[in-house]
């Protein structure tokens, strides 16, 4: 038996609705950033990171090797991030991911919980060290963030699995 990622020379993969839903909702997840919230401290976490992680983490074939590329250049390019970051970070994340699941045989939703919150705090903090210089003090602001980020993942799985759902046929 061929695993699903084999395609003879000539053939293409089936175009289902995932092959759409994923990008767009992560690129979605990062527009929500140029909505006007008024906070003193940042605690609007990486929406676009967690919808991308989400479906990483949901289903592997969602998106592509490369697709955290483009997705991390349109958040750095929305949010205001310096350009490039988004692109590196979000490809490492999903490079590491990739890399977990060859030594897991299997996950539940508690390591996918986990890991997803080690990505997020990485690109976070990860972030703050390129973009604000060292004297700033945002680590309490960093912290808040990063703890918001990880309280909801559970949030962007859920809707990640909903989406993923084929819709009923009367």
């Amino acid at each position: 038996m061929r695993s699903p990622e084999f395609l003879p020379l000539g053939r293409t993969r089936p175009r289902t609705r995932t092959t759409w839903l994923a990008p767009v909702s992560v690129m979605l997840g990062s527009l929500v950033t140029i909505l006007p919230f008024v906070v003193t401290i940042p605690v609007l976490p990486p929406f676009g990171l967690m919808m991308m992680l989400a479906w990483r983490l949901h289903r592997s074939d969602a998106l592509r090797v490369w697709s955290p590329v483009l997705l991390g250049l349109f958040d750095d390019l929305v949010s205001g991030q310096p350009l490039g970051s988004g692109m590196f970070f979000w490809t490492l994340c999903f490079l590491a991911i990739d890399v977990l699941d060859t030594r897991l045989v299997w996950r539940n939703f508690w390591q996918d919980w986990l890991i997803a919150a080690g990505a997020m705090a990485f690109v976070l903090i990860a972030t703050r060290l390129i973009a604000t210089p060292f004297s700033a003090h945002v680590d309490t602001a960093l912290l808040v963030q990063i703890i918001t980020s990880v309280a909801l993942f559970p949030l962007a799985s859920q809707l990640c699995a909903r989406l993923d759902r084929e819709p009923r046929r009367r």
